[in-house]
């Protein structure tokens, strides 16, 4: 028998979503050969690409060996033999340009299964088959998304489950082991007294840990940040993509109200804006630092903690230029603070009086009207999200069990948030009650000072006394223009 001078190779290849008997590899290896041994071709080299659905051939490695092995050989091969012209790709544009690289090669493509070569004929019939496999990939995509839309449209997630719940069967449900821990984060979080990293570290002492490629990873403030601020816990479903929201069909962890609650907490804390290399000013240790300042030299006070000689820890305030003078105790300093408070001057706290008064009343009032917008806006949608239950249970896409369901859960949410709407009321707001709450503070000036924190302290020591204080070794005095 004579051997054969004509040589190809052989390229199989068998995407993950496509592993069945037809399309198995050992399937396309046996007609391949046959195909091959019916054109008389020997046999060369065979390239097989498993479980690769790669939308472009950048994402085909085995594909692309098979092009440089082309290129280093072309002078002994003749053809690469596949089971089907799709093998090769789905897309038109990539299909031709590889035929294009392998033609300029001297190498044809011979499909086991289609009608190729290189006539005009048979090179028409091979642009149209190629351009159905790319008709066929886009119809599968285009069924693929409308899937997932209707799927997020019904309140389920194609997205893993977020940290306390767990899937089940493609059903979010309710991760028994951390569930209720973490809804204890969301209402320490709603205190308003915890920091986001104070949160991530409370979590971690609690062993919490995010799963990241099958590892297990402490939980950083950022991944905490992403769950206070994500709205799954409050019901919904939330889509950059759709750019919509839709009530989720998994149980809530939290309400809309406490949600509402966390983000107008973190939205705060973002609008404070400072600069890191003056932070330490705004010390709660030393609220008087760089507002006292040495009668020797003029230069501004600091403050530090102090460690005894029987050890324990002591604040002092000094002045940063002068050497070898005292240190001054922080009681006696505050002290001394606190006594011209009692001696500040009427005219000055009407005015601070008036000032606060209108910066009070503009700010509650701006917290309302916004929370206000939340609430309309809430309850519109959640207006929307139970007629749309009622539609689908009259079409019969929602089953009279079904509907039950999930009208209860919406009807639940919209009672919720028309009550919380109706407590946000502007009357009990008025200029005259916030006027009565900021005299009630001033007129006993020291005990509203040590109640307030560290930024309003130094607001209110600016306002009072404008060209700061001077201590005098000892004695604190105001400080003239």
């Amino acid at each position: 028998m004579k051997v054969s001078s004509k040589k190809a190779v052989l390229y199989l290849r068998v995407s993950t979503e496509e592993q069945v008997d037809n399309f198995s590899l050992g399937t396309q290896d046996e007609l391949c050969k046959k195909e091959a041994e019916r054109r008389n071709y020997q046999i060369d080299k065979i390239f097989r690409e498993e479980g690769k659905s790669a939308k472009n051939i950048e994402g085909r490695p085995v594909l692309i060996k098979l092009l440089e092995y082309c290129r280093k050989n072309k002078k002994r091969l003749d053809a690469v033999i596949v089971y089907r012209l799709d093998r090769v790709s789905r897309s038109t544009a990539d299909y031709l340009a590889v035929r294009k690289k392998l033609s300029d090669y001297g190498i044809s493509i011979i499909s086991a299964t289609e009608p190729t070569g290189d006539g005009p004929t048979e090179k028409l019939i091979e642009t149209i088959l190629a351009g159905f496999a790319q008709l066929d990939n886009d119809i599968r995509s285009e069924r693929a998304k409308n899937g997932m839309y209707a799927r997020f449209k019904s309140g389920l997630t194609s997205s893993p489950a977020p940290f306390g719940y767990t899937k089940i069967n493609g059903y979010v449900m309710k991760d028994e082991a951390s569930f209720d821990k973490i809804r204890k984060a969301w209402e320490l979080m709603a205190t308003g007294t915890k920091s986001t990293k104070e949160m991530s570290e409370i979590m971690n002492k609690w062993g919490f840990k995010r799963v990241k490629d099958g590892k297990r990873f402490r939980i950083t403030y950022k991944f905490a940040l992403r769950i206070f601020r994500s709205k799954f816990y409050a019901g919904i479903l939330s889509s950059s993509t759709y750019n919509e929201d839709v009530q989720g069909q998994h149980v809530p962890m939290i309400t809309m109200e406490m949600y509402s609650k966390v983000q107008e907490i973190l939205n705060k804390r973002n609008d404070l804006k400072f600069n890191i290399v003056k932070r330490n000013i705004n010390c709660n240790d030393f609220p008087l630092r760089r507002y006292v300042k040495c009668s020797k030299c003029k230069y501004s006070f600091t403050g530090s903690w102090s460690t005894g000689k029987a050890g324990g820890k002591f604040p002092y305030y000094y002045c940063g230029n002068c050497k070898g003078l005292k240190y001054t105790s922080r009681k006696i300093l505050h002290e001394e603070f606190l006594k011209l408070l009692k001696r500040a001057d009427t005219k000055q706290l009407q005015l601070i009086s008036s000032l606060l008064t209108n910066c009070v009343y503009n700010y509650r009032m701006k917290q309302l009207q916004q929370r206000r917008r939340i609430s309309d806006n809430q309850i519109y949608r959640l207006n929307e999200q139970r007629q749309s239950i009622i539609d689908k249970n009259l079409a019969g896409v929602y089953s009279d069990d079904v509907f039950k369901e999930q009208f209860g859960i919406v009807d639940g949410q919209l009672k919720s948030t028309l009550m919380l709407k109706d407590s946000l009321l502007f009357e009990g707001y008025t200029i005259d009650a916030i006027r009565n709450y900021v005299k009630s503070n001033l007129d006993n000036m020291p005990h509203a000072f040590e109640n307030l924190d560290i930024k309003q302290k130094r607001t209110l020591i600016g306002l009072i006394f404008p060209h700061g204080l001077v201590w005098n070794y000892p004695g604190l005095s105001i400080g003239k223009n």
